[in-house]
């Protein structure tokens, strides 16, 4: 008779039904949540401020290039110009007046010695950003200077000046660009991270669960009636389900969660984006986020990254999955897992730091590839490198190696499990479990 649908059912319920469960399920996204709106008010809070900052230009013609700025939408720099006093009597106004910081540019013979004597000086660090900003506006200022010590036409100089702007396009006419590359393999990298949470969160809880039913016994009453690989089955498909619910529980939950806190607090959790922006001005660049932000969009390949993140996560987790349940009928306490542990866990970081540091480079390169087609690395790889574009036929083979891998691994689990979940009071090694296949 097929116990399967009965175990699957038992081992739903009895995780939705666990208290920790249930308080873990409303907890969860409310501390992540909430640490989100703290990051974002702290950062709106650094921001809604306005900076001054005294200049103390020592040859009377550079400073003139500075003007009030708006950085953001809340932030702005305005600029006092101090009179010819000393550094010192200076720094002691500056502080006194409790400005920002001094920007100090010094007489010097040459334009070259200008730019080696110029310093900011303030109370405190300040943010790269903004240094790049200054120093992009003393860069233009002082090569406009040397240029006309020189006797060099600026206009002609600025006239002849190329803005280069490579364009990226593949032979299908698919635009493409250095940031859109970037957005791509973070859509990769976050559906990676987020398949190896899920394992090491579930499949721990299917760890702990077969290790809690060997300790208590009442696995020699369930194993007289079940075979093991149904048993196995079961509690990696129920317990996947519950898995499920709790994550969709948590989207749910998050999204009512960010809706109450934007109209009731007042935050904007779309402030990250001027910080982008801001940084990109600071590296005096003109870009319309929201352009880009749709140019991303319309790149990616949305259906196929859907169904394809689905099918790859859904075959990861029971591939991994299988491997837990082994280890926790193997063992008799938590404590002897961790020399098991190694080995499930090194492909997952293997796979994470192949697809962040080579996909990106070369997404259709040998390592990279033949990584995607490996069935403990395939899951995250192959998710990184669909965004850049994956022949169909790559894909469907990676998945028929994923889920024939799949197969044999709970196959090989339910050999270890068979044995192991009956063994008590003895810590088995590496030798004594491949012993166990044989039986």
């Amino acid at each position: 008779m097929n116990h399967l649908p009965l175990i699957i059912k038992r081992e739903y319920l009895t995780k939705v039904k666990n208290k920790s469960f249930i308080i873990m399920t409303f907890l969860s996204p409310l501390i992540m949540i909430g640490l989100i709106t703290l990051i974002v008010y702290l950062t709106q809070l650094n921001n809604n401020k306005e900076r001054t900052i005294s200049i103390l230009d020592e040859t009377g013609t550079i400073s003139e290039v500075f003007k009030t700025e708006k950085v953001s939408e809340d932030v702005y720099t305005k600029y006092n110009f101090l009179p010819n006093i000393s550094l010192e009597e200076a720094k002691k106004q500056v502080q006194e007046a409790e400005e920002y910081g001094l920007l100090h540019i010094r007489q010097m013979a040459s334009m070259e010695e200008i730019a080696k004597q110029i310093k900011f000086y303030s109370e405190d660090s300040p943010s790269s950003n903004f240094i790049s900003r200054l120093e992009r506006i003393l860069n233009e200022k002082l090569t406009e200077e040397a240029l006309i010590n020189n006797n060099v036409d600026v206009k002609l100089v600025e006239s002849s000046q190329m803005d280069i702007s490579i364009g990226q396009e593949t032979f299908s006419g698919e635009r493409s660009s250095k940031l859109i590359n970037y957005s791509k393999l973070g859509f990769g990298l976050a559906a990676g991270y987020l398949l190896f949470m899920f394992i090491i969160i579930y499949g721990n809880m299917i760890m702990r669960s077969v290790i809690e039913e060997k300790t208590n016994r009442i696995i020699e009453v369930i194993i007289s009636s079940v075979k093991p690989v149904q048993l196995l089955m079961g509690k990696i498909i129920g317990t996947s389900l519950a898995g499920v619910t709790q994550f969709l529980m948590w989207i749910v939950l998050g999204g009512i969660m960010i809706a109450i806190i934007s109209l009731v607090f007042g935050v904007d959790f779309s402030g990250m984006q001027a910080e982008q922006q801001q940084a990109l001005m600071a590296q005096g660049e003109n870009v319309d986020m929201q352009m880009q932000i749709t140019e991303i969009i319309q790149s990616l390949p949305l259906a196929n990254l859907i169904a394809a993140f689905f099918i790859f996560f859904i075959g990861g987790y029971l591939l991994y999955s299988s491997l837990y349940a082994a280890i926790g009928a193997a063992v008799d306490n938590e404590t002897d897992t961790q020399q098991f542990m190694m080995p499930i866990i090194m492909p997952l970081m293997l796979s994470v730091y192949v697809g962040g540091f080579t996909v990106l480079e070369d997404p259709h390169g040998t390592v990279a590839t033949v990584f995607s087609f490996i069935p403990f690395t395939s899951p995250v790889v192959m998710l990184m490198r669909i965004p850049f574009g994956v022949p169909l036929w790559q894909q469907l083979l990676s998945v028929a190696i994923l889920y024939i891998s799949f197969t044999g691994t709970v196959w090989f689990a339910s050999k270890i499990y068979r044995v192991g979940i009956l063994m008590y009071g003895k810590k088995p090694s590496y030798k004594e479990i491949f012993k166990w296949l044989k039986y």
